[in-house]
């Protein structure tokens, strides 16, 4: 143990300090990585609904007097 009493006081405190540092950085890296998952899911998540849009409208456009017909209800 030191007899210093600022040494001390200094060999008391950084266990505590540390813990937080690395409690802080592994917290960091959580939220970090979970912005980054949203981003890209949200990247994937748009060029899906574009892929499924376009092929709504192929396929409209692939059937024959769909467009210019209209529909007559029984």
């Amino acid at each position: 143990m030191p007899d210093n009493i600022w040494a001390a006081a200094l060999f008391s405190v950084t266990p505590t300090i540390v813990v937080g540092l690395i409690f802080w950085f592994i917290v960091r890296a959580i939220i970090r990585a979970d912005r980054t998952e949203r981003a890209v899911f949200e990247r994937i998540d748009a060029e899906e609904r574009a892929a499924a849009a376009a092929e709504v409208e192929t396929t409209v456009e692939a059937t024959p007097g769909s467009a210019s017909t209209p529909r007559r209800d029984a």
